[in-house]
């Protein structure tokens, strides 16, 4: 991470100030500590923009009658931007902001960006997933990913055996994360809920195969019902529906979908602080895959040439993570670092055959490479 001088944190809190010193100092200490997470829950919301996440409804595409005629975002707007974003995601902004940790609002020069060169989803989960972008991972196109995701390695690691499970509304998730070979649980696109599967699971199935579509609520279910079931350690829950709703330039919906995911995100969040073998032992981690571009009509688009598609932003909650807030310390974190993060809330390191992003120091508080730890693992 490329911090400025610790003098030139200005913008944040007294408090803030504090708990950040507490863990720079901590990572250069080497102190040995055990994290207290012992399971790992990742939730992206696709092409969401950090505009949206840090401000709220955007006034200059509202303006733009094209884009939201007929359509009800009144629920969204407001003359204050921090209650602008607080009305579109409540939980992020009421719980995630005071108690965990957010980044990539841009307008203190805290910036988290894409390392990949093609800001598309595939590109974007693969980066996030393995550690690095390949230059063979550049479309969405429905091809195995060349590289073990940071995912199947822990579904590898001694203590993680059918502890993975994935969801995902896009039916490109089988791929990415290989699911062929690296014996990862994947529902995702069209699949219907397996095994020994609860009453509900069978209602879903139903109504899957009825409609042959997949909606963010419908992978949310599949989730929730399975955790329940299997209770895993580490789950992946990939709503898709902002990028959809954007693509076709419907704001206000592209808005609704958000703040449904953000409803949905409570729920769970609620569900595993209910739960003894999940609570106060789980970190949460929610993220994008990439940007979209600016302005009142390049909102819809995302690629090289819409500028501001390379700019994320990460949020993440759990019993390692000091309640540093929004993150209002210069600095630049990148997508690539991801993967050897949540390797380290569950106390693995992680590496893979090129090498992979950092862990972003500040999330957690302990050293990244402890005495004690595992040691170094991959799989070829």
């Amino acid at each position: 991470m490329d911090f400025v001088p610790l003098l030139k944190i200005r913008f944040m809190s007294i408090g803030s100030i504090a708990a950040f010193l507490i863990v720079f100092c901590l990572s250069l200490s080497g102190g040995a500590q055990v994290p207290q997470t012992k399971n790992i829950i990742i939730v992206t919301l696709d092409g969401f923009r950090w505009q949206e996440f840090y401000q709220g409804a955007d006034l200059s595409i509202v303006g733009r009658g094209k884009y939201v005629t007929g359509e009800m975002i009144g629920e969204f707007l407001h003359t204050d931007e921090e209650e602008r974003r607080r009305l579109l995601l409540p939980f992020i902004w009421d719980i995630v902001a005071g108690e965990g940790q957010l980044y990539g609002n841009r307008e203190y020069k805290n910036k988290v960006n894409c390392r990949n060169r093609h800001l598309l989803s595939y590109p974007g989960y693969s980066e996030m997933l393995v550690g690095f972008p390949h230059r063979k991972v550049s479309s969405n196109a429905e091809i195995e990913n060349p590289h073990a995701t940071v995912l199947e390695m822990i579904q590898k690691h001694p203590g993680f055996k059918n502890e993975v499970a994935v969801f995902a509304t896009w039916e490109a998730f089988p791929f990415i994360l290989r699911e062929s070979r690296s014996d990862i649980y994947v529902n995702a696109g069209r699949d219907l809920a397996l095994g020994n599967i609860s009453h509900k699971e069978n209602l879903l199935n139903h109504l899957q195969t009825t409609t042959g579509e997949r909606s963010d609520s419908l992978t949310f279910q599949y989730a929730m019902e399975y955790l329940k079931r299997e209770q895993p350690r580490v789950a992946f829950i990939g709503f898709d529906e902002t990028d959809q709703h954007a693509h076709a330039g419907r704001y206000g919906e592209y808005l609704s979908a958000a703040h449904r995911a953000d409803q949905m995100i409570r729920q769970l969040w609620e569900w595993v602080q209910s739960q003894p073998e999940y609570r106060d032992q789980t970190t949460l981690f929610i993220t994008t895959d990439h940007g979209r571009g600016r302005g009142q009509n390049n909102w819809r688009a995302h690629r090289l040439l819409a500028r501001g598609s390379r700019h994320i932003w990460f949020a993440v909650l759990g019993p390692d993570t000091p309640a540093f807030g929004e993150m209002r310390v210069r600095s630049r974190t990148y997508q690539n670092q991801v993967a050897k993060t949540i390797a380290a809330f569950l106390g693995l390191p992680y590496r893979n055959e090129e090498p992979v992003g950092e862990v972003v120091q500040t999330m957690i508080a302990i050293p990244a490479n402890k005495p004690g730890s595992p040691s170094a693992w991959y799989s070829r």
